[in-house]
């Protein structure tokens, strides 16, 4: 019998525990300063089942309920929230579905009065690479190398997710990483809540 070490226990970081939060109904990224992130999504049970979009319109509500219930408890009770907002102009259907996602974890932090920071695409693309109209394969890679302590596995939602969560312990002054200033830029384009002694 061949026995396989046990995956090692992610290490839990000093100071504010900061969860990243990349809303998408078919792979929401969440990653948490304790050293860990993971992405969930609507999962189709057949290759011929449609998406989460094109269910009838009941299903599609049980199926919607269920995946929040699913990402607000990974989400558990941080000291800060750092979710991604809309990219409104984006193309193709479920902006319906998407609009209403996204608001339903913002009210679920709101009410478990969880501090919530707000980062435009644009600016968590700068924060990760410097560069706001970088590539997904950009972002992940530059993951990759300033926090290769948070297994992404090239998944640009989980590397979106790891760059929210970096980017609020860095607004909180307890940054993982030095990063340089053009990077760091992106923390004056986010909305911030207002906590004692946490300055922009």
């Amino acid at each position: 019998m061949t026995l396989t070490a046990p995956e090692p226990t992610p290490t839990p970081l000093d100071g504010p525990i900061v969860i990243g939060i990349d809303p998408s109904l078919t792979g929401t990224g969440i990653a948490s300063s304790n050293g860990w992130c993971e992405v969930i999504g609507y999962k189709r049970a057949r290759s011929k089942d449609p998406g989460i979009t094109q269910l009838p319109h009941t299903e599609r509500l049980t199926a919607m309920r269920d995946l929040l219930n699913q990402v607000t408890t990974a989400i558990g009770n941080p000291d800060l929230a750092v979710m991604e907002l809309p990219a409104v102009s984006r193309a193709g259907g479920g902006a319906h579905e998407r609009g209403w996602f996204w608001w339903q974890i913002y009210n679920h932090l709101h009410n478990r009065q969880i501090p919530i920071g707000l980062l435009a695409p644009n600016a968590r693309a700068l924060y990760a690479t410097g560069k706001g109209q970088a590539t997904k394969t950009a972002v992940v890679d530059a993951v990759a190398r300033r926090f290769p302590a948070w297994a992404t596995e090239g998944n640009d939602n989980a590397a979106d997710a790891v760059t929210l969560m970096a980017a609020g312990r860095d607004w909180l002054k307890h940054p993982i990483a030095t990063l340089p200033q053009t990077h760091r830029a992106a923390l004056t384009k986010a909305t911030w809540p207002t906590l004692p002694g946490a300055t922009s």
